[in-house]
């Protein structure tokens, strides 16, 4: 093996960041134990994943001092993960960022909002004089409330004018959206959470519900007890699907197969629903085609799973009378990603299981704001109601209400991981970045890593600093989600309220706050009047009126009044839309669209020189890149680093004993871990959890290859090595021969009329 490639010298933590963290706050400042006369209880919710649970602030001179789960509110009743209950805790982090810092020499040091905006303008501006308006990009979060998720649009487009802005969600939900745009012209989960437990077949594909969303495991919890059965399609055997009634333990990457067969045979036995089919759907034939190229057998052997098992899923799921696909990162997080969510649309249409309850589909969200966060503009080649920003009528509705011309809005730009190819290209040479941690979150990290070394001048905005701020040249210290207000649309599509407990520390600003002072620096100011989040939201409701998603009859308090409202509700007087899909489907002829998808591989396969397949994914302790819950003493403790799982009879091969220290390698680098050997997982695939930065980061591992509609990355699955050496061969294991004939072939599908685009970003 050639030598692993270099981290550059910046990743390597030093004294110089140690002042900065992550350092585990064990407890309050103040301790457990000290006595408080609580003034103010703000209801809100949390800060993590798309469930959003209603928590309850407790307050003391203007600092959070406690929290409570609501019990009013319907998605939680009073429950909270382990994140949820120690979120509060970030609110008076020691680690807190609290004023401007301006790097000279290496090392930052304090500076005013003065000093820090004057560099900004003068070296944002020297930029776009000597390269043009786009040479200076912008990038959001995906956990930001939906009124600044809509101004970085906004910002970038106007305030700074640039083509290129895209988010982190672009890690997240996208293969989801573009397929559910792609089959139902609309992008949003079709069922609320309450049709779960109504639903008599569940099926979930790729998704570790009891980890990363553990409050959502009641559902199905209420389900099983009423005699629902459950079905798990996860390469691991996760707290999911331990309670499963069927566990589908696939190779990650194969679920063409599995689901093509699971259609193959609904059709054998008669399990279509020909009349939802005739009525609501089109190009049916195509998926017939697709599926009846796959033997049951043939899809048993490239998944590694019996065939008698896929006919059980099959039969279970065909017979219901109600049956629910709900699905997660696992399927998503593919080349083939869009395709791979089709497929299991295919099986939801082919049996008319939607738009009723207890029947339903949806993707269940990663981040906050997941869903709110790409619906209203900060998307590449998006403006806000989900329009797209090459529609000239789009361009039009959205430049009549920013009081600009339509062809004052710059085209589509790209991805966010595309936009590292055009930091390298010379294209990009300034970026302004708004709570999002490429450093940890994007794949083929040292390519990534190079880029932000390379840019010309860099600001980042966020509330700790994270991996990524130490590339920057200034950061900028922001607010956290309880000292500001605004809303959130969770994993559902309920539109609901964060709202303010406290005021931010010191010089900390409000990003909504940040991008007007930006943007009266580069002469843009006029887009920017506002004075409160509500005015923002007001706007918003304006821009998205007639979209796909409307928010135009929500309110701040008709959202207070009922637990939130459910999206579209185009005007004051509708209640809102719980259930999608009830009566027709976004196309314009109102019906939903198959699409013929042929199995295909993921990009790299396991060989005798990388004979594992590396999956990823989280843990319950933590979130995302970690930035805020590795500074959580109770969190860290339970979790307090990565590791790699592996097989027993992988592990007694190889020389490797649970907790040894060994080296996971692939394509792109090469990182040490120490080994916790388990029986939970295939023999054939390694599984590392993503939550870590620096030399612990497994994306220094992960292939960047991206699918071809959604633009997301293949986090799930690469083909790697481990072994006690660094660089050492992996003697006496040899890579699983999946080919099947012409199921290996070139990645293709048929029939499908969408063009490559096709809002699948």
């Amino acid at each position: 093996m050639s030598a692993p490639v270099a981290i550059p010298e910046t990743d390597i933590l030093k004294p110089r960041w140690d002042k900065y963290g992550p350092h585990p706050y064990d407890q309050p400042d103040d301790g457990w134990d000290s006595a408080h006369e609580i003034d103010h209880v703000i209801p809100t919710h949390c800060c993590y994943c798309g469930m959003q649970c209603g928590m309850n602030l407790l307050v003391e001179k203007n600092r959070v001092v406690g929290m409570e789960p609501r019990e009013d509110f319907p998605v939680n009743l009073g429950k909270l993960c382990p994140k949820g209950v120690t979120a509060y805790l970030q609110v008076h982090h020691p680690d807190r960022l609290t004023h401007p810092l301006i790097k000279e020499n290496g090392a930052f040091r304090p500076a005013s909002w003065e000093e820090a905006l004057d560099l900004i303008e003068r070296k944002f501006k020297e930029i776009q004089a000597k390269h043009g308006k786009d040479a200076v990009a912008v990038t959001g979060g995906a956990s930001l409330t939906t009124e600044r998720a809509y101004l970085i649009g906004k910002f970038a487009r106007l305030g700074i004018g640039t083509k290129f802005v895209d988010y982190n969600g672009r890690l997240c939900m996208v293969a989801a959206a573009g397929a559910n745009m792609k089959a139902f012209g609309v992008d949003r989960v079709a069922s609320p959470w309450s049709d779960i437990p109504l639903s008599d077949v569940i099926l979930c594909a790729g998704i570790n519900v009891a980890e990363c969303f553990p409050i959502q495991t009641r559902y199905l919890w209420e389900a099983k007890d009423k005699g629902a059965k459950l079905i798990v399609v996860d390469p691991r055997k996760t707290a999911t699907a331990r309670v499963a009634d069927l566990h589908l333990q696939i190779r990650s990457g194969t679920d063409i197969a599995l689901t093509n067969a699971i259609l193959r045979i609904l059709i054998e036995e008669n399990l279509v629903n020909p009349a939802f089919i005739a009525e609501r759907t089109n190009d049916y034939e195509a998926a017939v085609a697709a599926a009846m190229e796959v033997t049951v057998e043939d899809a048993a052997t490239l998944c590694g799973v019996k065939a008698d098992d896929i006919r059980r899923a099959a039969l279970w799921y065909g017979h219901a009378k109600n049956a629910m696909v709900l699905h997660a990162r696992g399927i998503e997080h593919h080349s083939k990603g869009v395709h791979n969510v089709l497929s299991y649309i295919n099986l939801v249409l082919a049996t008319g299981q939607i738009g009723r309850p207890g029947a339903g589909y949806g993707t269940v969200t990663g981040q906050g704001n997941g869903q709110g966060g790409r619906e209203h503009g900060q998307k590449a080649e998006q403006l806000p109601g989900q329009r797209s920003i090459t529609d000239p009528a789009a361009r039009e509705h959205v430049a009549k209400v920013w009081g600009c011309s339509p062809d004052d809005l710059p085209g589509p730009g790209v991805s966010i991981y595309e936009q590292v190819d055009k930091i390298l290209e010379g294209e990009i040479h300034g970026l302004i970045s708004f709570c999002n941690n490429v450093a940890v979150s994007l794949p083929n990290q040292n390519r990534v890593r190079k880029a932000y070394t390379d840019l010309d001048f860099y600001v980042n905005v966020d509330f700790f600093l994270s991996e990524t701020g130490r590339y920057a040249d200034v950061v900028l210290p922001c607010a956290v989600w309880a000292e500001d207000e605004g809303t959130i649309t969770n994993g559902e599509g309920r539109v609901i309220k964060i709202n303010k407990a406290v005021d931010p520390p010191g010089e900390a600003k409000t990003d909504w706050a940040i991008m007007a002072a930006v943007a009266k620096r580069m002469g843009t100011e006029r887009y920017f009047p506002f004075n409160e989040p509500r005015e923002i939201f007001d706007e918003l409701r304006k821009a998205s009126a007639g979209g796909k998603a409307d928010y135009a009859g929500i309110t701040y308090e008709k959202i207070e009044a009922n637990n939130g409202i459910f999206w579209p509700c185009p005007t004051e007087d509708h209640p809102g839309t719980p259930r999608l899909f009830e009566e027709s489907f976004y196309h314009p002829d109102g019906r939903a669209v198959f699409h013929g998808i042929r199995y295909q591989t993921a990009n790299e396969i396991p060989d005798a020189e990388y004979p594992f397949l590396l999956t990823t994914g989280r843990v319950v302790y933590h979130f995302l890149s970690g930035n805020q819950t590795r500074r959580i003493g109770f969190l860290r403790d339970q979790c307090p680093e990565p590791y790699v799982e592996m097989h027993p009879s992988s592990a007694k091969t190889l020389g490797i004993a649970n907790s040894d220290l060994v080296w996971v390698s692939s394509r792109r680098g090469e990182i040490q871990l120490p080994a916790r050997v388990v029986n939970t997982i295939r023999p054939d695939t390694l599984f590392i959890p993503y939550h870590w930065g620096d030399r612990q980061s497994v994306n220094l591992l992960t292939n960047d290859t991206l699918d071809p509609y959604a633009k997301i990355p293949e986090f799930k699955a690469c083909a790697a090595r481990v072994s006690r050496t660094q660089g050492g061969p992996c003697e006496g294991i040899l890579a699983p021969d999946v080919s099947v004939g012409v199921l290996n072939a070139t990645p293709e599908t048929t029939g499908d009329p969408a063009k490559p685009d096709g809002g699948a970003s």
